[in-house]
């Protein structure tokens, strides 16, 4: 393991730029859709995919038979559809007969910082202290749904790290680390520097290059809650850092249904400059995080509307990294900017409260949103 002091700096990229970077990403992959660019339901998808509940997977096939190309039945079934097929459409119109959903993709993309400096000119700067190692009387578990935890020098040692996954640095494997590289480690880093006792467990749901779906985060949610039942577990606080966009401005279905079973939780309210509902932080359940700048107004980039709940800072934030330089992974800090990287703030406040009572409340959502917008 190697251990690097360096600094990285994060240059914003606005609504525009985001959305030519979300049509190139289109273009470039070859499941992914832009759908309605440009207009009022613009949207990320996965080509040609709907999602069924595995129950409704029969009545499902049987509705949609003459447009299916295949089907994957599993916890939360995915039919895809012959190409040509208007999945948005399909979705629209069976929606009376046949619980089907848009599999929708979530990004930390749209509009979001994007890392530079994180090749060989990086500049070397003093690694910050890392968060004090304590041990609080009452447990407080976090779980994070990003991109994975790297053994981070601030991570190994403590008494959760034993549940943890290598970041894919490089997935297209060019030898260059992707954009979202090392934004999961990133992310525990401010958590765990805002609740330094907190135990924190993940699962990898982001790519290197910030993207997941609503099934991969259903099926997620899903298994992380059977789990955690397993062992007896008990998760005070899910932490989601991505997030979509919907064509017709609703959460998706899958994603509803699986929140539902989980009380506290904490959503980036993304990073696309608009008022448009970015799912799920925006279900009433949820609190939505929205990122302010060092004057403490909402930072140019992130999303805000009466949605959000919670403001915190999410410009330069200073926090764990991982990178690689010529093929290996290096330790150290960078300064990242995001309403990913404002959200484990207050998820930290609220297992600090888990920690110092039997429990937090339920529905701080809904209890944020009538007192309005603060951080």
């Amino acid at each position: 393991m190697r251990v690097r002091r360096y600094d990285v700096t994060v240059s914003v990229v606005h609504t525009d730029r985001g959305a030519r970077a979300l049509s190139r990403l289109a273009e470039r992959e070859h499941d992914l859709v832009l759908h309605d660019p440009d207009g009022p339901g613009e949207c990320l998808l996965r080509r040609g995919q709907l999602v069924v509940p595995r129950a409704s997977l029969p009545a499902a096939v049987r509705a949609l038979d003459r447009w299916i190309e295949s089907v994957d039945p599993s916890e939360h079934a995915v039919v895809r559809l012959r190409a040509g097929v208007d999945c948005v459409q399909v979705a629209a119109d069976m929606a009376d007969r046949v619980p089907v959903s848009v599999n929708h993709v979530h990004t930390v993309l749209t509009g979001a910082p994007v890392l530079h400096g994180t090749g060989a000119q990086a500049i070397p700067v003093d690694l910050p202290a890392e968060p004090p190692r304590q041990t609080w009387a009452k447990q407080a578990t976090v779980l994070i749904l990003d991109s994975g935890i790297d053994p981070h020098p601030w991570f190994v040692g403590r008494s959760w790290f034993g549940q943890w996954g290598l970041e894919v640095l490089d997935g297209d494997g060019d030898g260059i680390a992707d954009r979202q590289a090392g934004h999961g480690t990133f992310v525990a880093g401010v958590l765990l520097g805002h609740a330094p006792g907190v135990t924190i467990r993940q699962y990898p749901v982001l790519s290197a290059h910030g993207l997941t779906d609503d099934r991969t985060v259903a099926t997620t949610l899903r298994r992380a809650r059977y789990l955690a039942a397993a062992r007896g577990e008990r998760i005070d606080v899910l932490l989601i850092s991505a997030g979509c966009h919907t064509a017709d401005d609703r959460c998706p279905p899958v994603l509803a249904e699986e929140l539902a079973f989980w009380p506290t939780v904490v959503a980036a309210a993304g990073n696309s400059s608009t008022t448009r509902p970015f799912w799920p932080a925006a279900l009433p359940s949820v609190t939505a995080v929205a990122a302010t700048g060092p004057d403490g107004s909402i930072a140019p980039f992130s999303n805000c509307g009466e949605w959000v709940d919670r403001t915190a800072p999410g410009v330069d934030i200073v926090s764990a990294h991982v990178r690689l330089v010529d093929g290996e992974r290096v330790y150290g800090a960078a300064k990242w900017s995001g309403t990913s990287f404002a959200a484990p703030q207050v998820a930290a406040e609220l297992a600090s409260l888990a920690a110092d009572h039997d429990e937090p409340e339920p529905g701080v959502g809904a209890r944020q949103r009538a007192r309005g917008v603060g951080a």
